[in-house]
């Protein structure tokens, strides 16, 4: 054939082939969109803070920060000191040093939770009206004053008979007190723990429905985490996934699953030397909730070292690499979320999540550079790999390990290019990818 010469194109099959088929899908393509809207695009915090009911004070936030900051001063006081603690390399040291002062003097917690379930313990219905009350009033004021977390709110106690009425009663209570403070904050996050059945989710949403109705709101305005605490979530007697069970159940309102860590190992019998996050039993049950969440649009977070980074300086640097340690092993595995009990493990948070970051933007960015140029280079990279290295430079820009200016000069895009390929269209994806 000819130079310039048009190829001769011929098909078999009529245009209602196509058409036919396209229809026999058409209940799929819908269950699709339903079931797997993707991610929502928005930040997902680096970490979840509790604080007892019976603690949290206006100025929680400013304090662990400055505790925090304090704990450096005494056992770390310098960029040097800091990354011997934590192995981090030399081109390291000095900018995740400075940017972890720097989150912890502007942002130290990035979502906080009130506690009224475990770390809070049975109080006298007197005393926990009292104190929920006095939650939505703080946290109201937080945000009025602008000192509160980007992410804030109340982990009630769970939906099992004996605590039922009170775990319903402290969220009536919390959440009539934001209404009458001014309306739900956008960063307002519920957590409903000790979930074993889906009909226990399905129950928090009924629950948040007859609220919504009864204070006006908008239906489906109020969101709520799942946590997984107990082998029945992940395993059901049937042989399914309990999980995934539940986050159908929810309607479209779960956020998030968040793993227990001590309260699912013990439930399998694991002895309390063993508890830890990087348990076979911890990154079974993660990975089925990973596997479960994906595409759904709920976000995974891992769960907490009891390890505290207190007493001496030997044993505060033994915790904060132990801290550090779990932190960039479940980065490495996508849970880019985790709990912090302490706040000496906020220090470690940030180290890791930042080092995490800075030490593979620069190859992302530039990956991603010749995807969006469409130009060669040592890695053949997909659209799914792209909507990846764009995911990873927003998470990094969110938490402050990265500064967008920093990321433009590499990459050549702006923030709005990184998440147009964050979260393409599921067509634009797949046919991208022929």
């Amino acid at each position: 054939m000819g130079q310039g010469q048009q190829e001769k194109v011929a098909t078999s099959l009529a245009g209602a082939v196509s058409e036919e088929i396209s229809a026999s899908l058409a209940p799929v393509d819908a269950e699709l969109e339903r079931r797997y809207p993707g991610d929502p695009g928005t930040r997902q915090p680096v970490h979840t803070v509790y604080v007892p009911g019976d603690v949290f004070a206006a100025d929680t936030i400013r304090s662990w920060g400055d505790q925090a900051l304090a704990l450096l001063d005494e056992h770390a006081p310098d960029a040097a000191s800091f990354a011997a603690v934590l192995g981090l390399s030399d081109e390291l040291a000095e900018p995740v040093h400075a940017r972890v002062r720097a989150k912890l003097e502007r942002e130290p917690v990035e979502d906080l939770r009130v506690d009224f379930e475990d770390g809070y313990g049975p109080r006298p219905d007197a005393e926990e009206d009292e104190a929920a009350a006095r939650a939505a009033r703080l946290i109201a004021q937080a945000y009025e004053n602008g000192t509160a977390a980007p992410y804030m709110g109340i982990r009630m106690k769970c939906m099992e008979a004996p605590v039922r009425d009170r775990g319903i009663r402290t969220l009536d209570i919390f959440l009539t007190g934001l209404m009458e403070a001014g309306g739900l904050p956008d960063g307002l996050v519920l957590t409903l723990p000790k979930v074993t059945y889906p009909e226990q989710v399905t129950a928090m949403v009924r629950l948040l429905e007859e609220f919504e109705k009864a204070r006006g709101l908008e239906p489906g305005r109020i969101g709520f985490e799942i946590q997984i605490e107990t082998s029945q979530s992940i395993l059901a007697t049937d042989g399914t996934a309990t999980v995934a069970r539940m986050i159908q159940a929810a309607e479209g309102r779960a956020t998030g699953l968040h793993y227990g860590t001590f309260d699912y190992s013990a439930c399998l019998g694991v002895s309390a030397a063993y508890q830890a996050s990087d348990h076979p039993s911890a990154d079974h049950a993660k990975a089925i909730m990973q596997v479960a969440a994906a595409g759904t649009g709920v976000r995974v977070s891992d769960g907490s070292t009891n390890i505290l980074p207190v007493g001496t300086t030997e044993k505060v640097h033994d915790a904060w690499r132990l801290h550090y340690g779990l932190t960039r092993r479940a980065l490495a595995r996508a849970y880019y979320q985790g709990w912090d009990m302490h706040p000496g493990h906020i220090p470690t948070r940030y180290a890791a999540v930042f080092a995490f970051y800075r030490e593979g933007f620069e190859q992302a960015a530039a990956r991603l550079a010749r995807y969006a140029n469409r130009t060669g280079g040592d890695v053949m990279d997909e659209p799914a790999t792209a909507k990846a290295l764009s995911g990873y430079l927003l998470r990094g820009l969110d938490c402050g390990a990265l500064d967008i200016a920093e990321v433009a000069r590499l990459a050549g895009l702006t923030r709005v290019d990184l998440e147009g390929f964050a979260a393409p269209r599921r067509g634009d994806l797949t046919a991208s990818a022929k």
